[in-house]
């Protein structure tokens, strides 16, 4: 039997964040396809065989995919071949797999990230120099770790 861990989904124009829910997994391997498919496989802490495949709504670049393993989950930051707002996660039209579920700590509306991105261009005005951050910092944000710590 088949056995799959939460995955939380978001996305932003140009990438889309799949949140996987398995602790202390081993084994760990991601598979994007150009074509937009996407393949997980793990092994859980008791031993136990996780994987899904999912046919994502549209094409995506493998050499712009990251995957960053931590102790309660996998992260993975899929970039899209284009930069547009997918209508939803997965090609097939339709309700999702129950363990498909939207991660409302990273969901960005289409019209929250343009606000964003016009008010960093304010601030930004004149400054052309390249602090080498990138797009994926805020990836790891946990709200919820900030209020524990007082900031």
């Amino acid at each position: 039997m088949r056995r799959h861990p939460e995955v939380l989904w978001a996305q932003r124009s140009d990438k889309v964040y799949l949140t996987i829910a398995l602790p202390d997994a081993k084994d760990v391997s991601v598979k994007c396809e150009g074509g937009g498919l996407f393949s997980f496989s793990a092994v859980g802490v008791q031993g136990e065989s996780f994987d899904f495949s999912l046919e994502l709504f549209g094409n995506i670049v493998p050499e712009g995919s990251k995957t960053k393993v931590g102790l309660r989950n996998i992260i993975c930051s899929i970039q899209k071949e284009e930069k547009v707002w997918w209508k939803r996660l997965l090609k097939s039209e339709g309700k999702p797999a129950p363990y498909i579920k939207v991660d409302w700590n990273k969901w960005c509306d289409e019209y929250d990230e343009k606000s964003a991105s016009d008010a960093s261009d304010d601030n930004n005005a004149g400054d052309e120099k390249d602090d080498g951050s990138s797009d994926d910092e805020g990836m790891l944000y946990l709200p919820d770790l900030e209020k524990a710590r007082g900031n």
